[in-house]
């Protein structure tokens, strides 16, 4: 009874928020081409960072799409799998875990920066800078496909660092964050809400926080990506889809504490105060500031510097990107 008494309290504060977003301004919508489909289905995934798409819930539905859902994803299958499979049409994911399938030809197209600056990076506390993890242990998950092990690497090529051969990946089973609060692992990146619950606790130091930090702090962290067959089919979708998309960040940005509470609602976090803090401190009204291509510029380099991904940036660009819809919907939400 109390998940679906959260469940619902969770729909009505997603179209309480929809509501108050459309009418704060013109709805561009009404002069546009009707949706080619009025399907739109993400990856179910849990986590704080990716908030805006599930405050976008209302605001899709309100862009006519009746058959709005989450789709829950398969033990060890990827969400970017699932985009490429046509499993969902949409999803939020790192810069660097989209660059590597479009790297190896999964059809998939980004199409918008979504927001900055998600991860941070723990040390013990004589490291001062991501050059200190040189023969270091640095804990990364599962394995070395892990977003974790593909970030750090990309920071130890840009600083010079050989990340195969300077770096100890320590992988397993258990959480790098619990091992670094034990002492088996020198560093780890952390993603909300590890990295507010290591500094309430006092365990290590940041070196790095992507929100505040240069370059970092200059490129998207997630992005949104599309199936390709579906932007093809579908291009007035998508844009509607886009625009949601935004609108949900600059939601996210302006009220983080109804934000957290739809989260916790429904299921996607569990401790409120945690997910406040990680809204707070998100840039997600910043996304009018980057550019997307830039972004997966920055990134590609770095990834084909580390042996990653075999194609160069303008291969990544050309093939896995297209910036049409950003760049209406920026111009209409410049406001």
């Amino acid at each position: 009874m109390q998940v679906i008494q959260n469940r619902r309290r969770f729909l009505t504060g997603l179209s309480a928020l929809a509501t108050a977003s459309l009418a704060n301004g013109r709805i561009a919508a009404a002069a546009e081409a009707a949706p080619e489909t009025t399907t739109a289905r993400f990856a179910a995934a849990p986590g704080i960072c990716i908030a805006p798409q599930y405050v976008a819930e209302g605001l899709i539905r309100a862009e006519g799409f009746s058959d709005f859902g989450f789709v829950a994803a398969d033990a060890g299958i990827a969400q970017t799998e699932m985009l490429a499979r046509g499993d969902i049409d949409f999803g939020i994911d790192f810069a660097t875990a989209l660059i590597i399938p479009v790297d190896t030809g999964a059809p998939i197209k980004v199409i918008s920066g979504v927001h900055v600056g998600c991860y941070e990076l723990f040390g013990r506390e004589d490291i001062k800078s991501i050059a200190d993890l040189k023969d270091r242990r640095v804990g990364v998950g599962g394995n070395l496909s892990s977003d974790p092990h593909i970030f750090v690497s990309a920071m130890a090529t840009y600083v010079g660092l050989d990340p195969q051969r300077d770096i100890e990946w320590i992988v397993g089973e258990a959480k790098p964050a619990e091992l670094f609060a034990e002492g088996k692992v020198d560093a780890f990146l952390a993603f909300p809400p590890e990295a507010q619950d290591l500094r309430a606790r006092k365990v290590g130091h940041v070196i790095l926080d992507s929100s505040k930090d240069r370059p970092w702090s200059q490129y998207y962290c997630c992005m949104l990506a599309v199936n390709a067959a579906y932007a093809e089919k579908n291009p007035a979708a998508t844009k509607r889809v886009v625009r949601a998309i935004l609108k949900s960040a600059d939601i996210c940005a302006a009220e983080p504490e109804r934000v957290a509470r739809l989260l916790v609602d429904g299921g996607r976090t569990e401790q409120y105060d945690y997910a406040v803090q990680s809204l707070r401190e998100l840039p997600y009204s910043n996304w009018r500031d980057f550019d997307p291509e830039d972004t997966m510029r920055f990134f590609s380099l770095r990834l084909h510097e580390a042996r990653i991904v075999k194609s160069n940036p303008n291969e990544i660009i050309a093939n896995g990107t297209d910036w049409q819809f950003f760049n209406e919907i920026k111009r209409e939400l410049k406001g």
